[in-house]
């Protein structure tokens, strides 16, 4: 039986890819536009982000939090963009009191703001710059496991109008990233199609448990922090709420565009 109501928000998990898609327009950025138009407007935003792994869980909870240009070697016109979107000091807080499995300290001191993977999505999907954002550190030190179980204690927030993004990529391997690829690398296809597959089917633990998928996913995950914020939004799932997809794409030879809604 499904905790589902008419007024829960859905949960995303969106493939960013390259910093460029914040300011090129193609297939993804038009995604990312459409999904937000066929969702109710959220409340606040909470993002998990791949660009952000610490020791420990944090929560950003500035009032105004900066936007973050964590990348190199790319066009100035990139380096220009803001995304001034306002904190949430009291979804901060939520978010603290609502994950007991960990400590989740706050991100006070300004050290953080929203980075690439957070500003670059939401730009597209709310240009109004005018919805709460708060990001969700991913801690480094920590097994696959104890990420699905801590996005489990979110839950809540779906039903209270907050929209839930995990931002990364399924498959991200850049060492073996290819600019003009015509094709993907066939193991990055493989594991792509499995994950797709495994998502539909309900199998989270075999998503969980990725190593054990064999060489497609070693390659397809050499690291694991574009790949976490999958698991965030999957451990949200609640029975018989549908799974879609609404981007989907390889580029670049290993890297998975596949963008994923919930409810």
């Amino acid at each position: 039986m499904t905790t589902q109501t008419p007024n829960t928000m859905p949960a995303l998990f969106v493939g960013h890819g390259s910093p460029m898609n914040a300011i090129e327009e193609n297939v993804f950025s038009d995604a990312w536009r459409e999904v937000a138009a066929a969702m109710p407007r959220p409340r606040a935003i909470l993002c998990i982000s791949a660009h952000w792994e610490t020791e420990g869980t944090f929560v950003t909870s500035m009032v105004q939090p900066k936007t973050i240009h964590d990348f190199y070697g790319f066009p100035d016109e990139l380096y220009k963009v803001q995304y001034p979107a306002p904190g949430s000091p009291e979804l901060a807080e939520r978010v603290r009191a609502l994950v007991s499995s960990t400590a989740i300290r706050l991100d006070d001191g300004y050290c953080w703001g929203l980075d690439h993977g957070a500003w670059s999505v939401l730009r597209r999907m709310y240009p109004g710059v005018d919805i709460p954002v708060v990001q969700l550190s991913l801690d480094r030190t920590q097994h696959p496991r104890f990420h699905y179980d801590l996005a489990t204690e979110l839950l809540p927030l779906r039903h209270e109008g907050v929209l839930i993004v995990g931002s990364g990529n399924i498959v991200h391997n850049l060492r073996l990233l290819q600019w003009d690829a015509q094709q993907p690398y066939p193991w990055a296809a493989e594991f792509d199609r499995l994950a797709t597959e495994l998502m539909l089917a309900g199998e989270h633990d075999r998503l969980v448990a990725y190593p054990t998928l064999g060489e497609a996913a070693r390659l397809s995950v050499p690291t694991n922090e574009h790949y976490l914020p999958l698991l965030y939004v999957l451990a949200l799932q609640q029975p018989d709420e549908p799974v879609s997809f609404f981007a989907k794409g390889l580029v670049y030879g290993s890297i998975s565009m596949r963008a994923l809604r919930i409810g």
